[in-house]
């Protein structure tokens, strides 16, 4: 021990108390009753749940209403759809008129330029229909047969 008291080393022999820190005194709120534990406290004009006289709870008025603007909205949108769909315009014609492909025509074009009153993606599903293509790839001056609403409006050869 000799050579930890040269060395500064040293426990002391007693221990050195905490400081205390100061002690709190529960007691009830200022102003408030003692009242024994089994009473439930009112808080803000409130009852306890499992009062006696308490009012069961109310569903909101909102929830229904809710639903019932989403519905609705789901009806509309579909109405629309379905109306914004149904009028496709005449059918494709039935007159047919072989035509030479031009510079820069592509099958939409084509199907705009000869059946301009019909839905242009079933003209050019009977335009491929007709000539058996199975890619819209078109090379300038190739024959090709297509729909022709007015029979004035295709070129002579």
């Amino acid at each position: 021990m000799s050579i930890l008291a040269e060395r500064g080393h040293v426990r002391p022999a007693t221990p050195v108390p905490a400081p205390l820190r100061p002690v709190r005194v529960l007691r009830g709120r200022r102003g408030e009753v003692p009242r024994p534990p089994t009473r439930a406290r009112v808080v803000a004009g409130r009852r306890p749940a499992g009062a006696p006289c308490a009012a069961p709870r109310r569903v909101s008025v909102r929830w229904p209403w809710l639903a019932a603007l989403a519905v609705g909205s789901c009806l509309m949108i579909t109405g629309l759809g379905l109306l914004g769909s149904g009028g496709s315009g005449a059918p494709v014609p039935e007159r047919t008129a072989t035509v030479s492909v031009g510079q820069g025509d592509t099958l939409a074009s084509l199907a705009a330029r000869f059946a301009p009153d019909s839905e242009p993606g079933a003209v050019v599903a009977r335009i491929k229909e007709l000539n058996r293509l199975d890619q819209a790839v078109l090379v300038p001056g190739l024959p090709l047969t297509v729909p022709v609403a007015d029979p004035a409006a295709v070129p002579a050869p």
